[in-house]
């Protein structure tokens, strides 16, 4: 099945040369753009399968983007591809809708991986930031005196989603966890 992707970033070599990559991949590239405002309005219009989107653009930056893109109602996947390896932006795009979180420098195909796995529902933060994640959800973030989104997860949704970010799948969880595939979607929307 073919999929349909919209690329949002602001460097035209960095959109041309990930059009290529998807094209060899069978992935469809619906439209490319390099600013926030352009790629609101073809999400809108086009209906993508996902959204790839860079975080950092002048304008309008990939956070703002996302969170437009889901108050206009719009559900599909997006992924946040970036080089930011920053807490804050990787906990503030997850609260806003992002189904992944993934690094401009990781390898091709893992990047496709990513994105298959994305469109199976779930959602996939680098590998790179897996450990990152991890601390932020026990409570060890750098920005410790600010209340965290995850203060609010029950232990158990902290527990899986601490097993997320290490790439485990909903099935392999529910095995390890002794509990269905169907409570952990369960856990995993609550999280989100």
């Amino acid at each position: 099945m073919t999929r349909r992707v919209l690329l949002i970033d602001d460097h035209t070599l960095f959109r041309e040369g990930l059009q290529e990559l998807l094209k060899r991949h069978g992935i469809d590239t619906v439209g490319a753009v390099g600013d926030g405002e352009t790629g609101i309005d073809l999400a809108r219009d086009l209906m993508p399968d996902v959204i790839l989107l860079d975080m950092r653009m002048p304008a309008m930056n990939g956070l703002e983007v996302l969170r437009r893109l889901r108050q206009a109602g719009l559900k599909m996947p997006i992924v946040m591809l970036t080089t930011s390896t920053e807490e804050q932006d990787l906990v503030e795009c997850l609260r806003n809708g992002a189904q992944g979180y993934l690094l401009k420098e990781m390898e091709p195909g893992d990047l496709v991986d990513a994105l298959e796995a994305i469109l199976q529902g779930k959602t996939v933060v680098a590998p790179d930031l897996a450990q990152l994640l991890v601390r932020v959800v026990q409570g060890k973030s750098s920005s410790a005196n600010e209340p965290s989104p995850f203060d609010e997860l029950t232990p158990r949704e902290g527990e899986i989603l601490a097993l997320l970010a290490e790439g485990q799948s909903n099935k392999v969880i529910a095995r390890n966890l002794g509990i269905s595939d169907g409570t952990v979607k369960l856990h995993v929307k609550a999280i989100l």
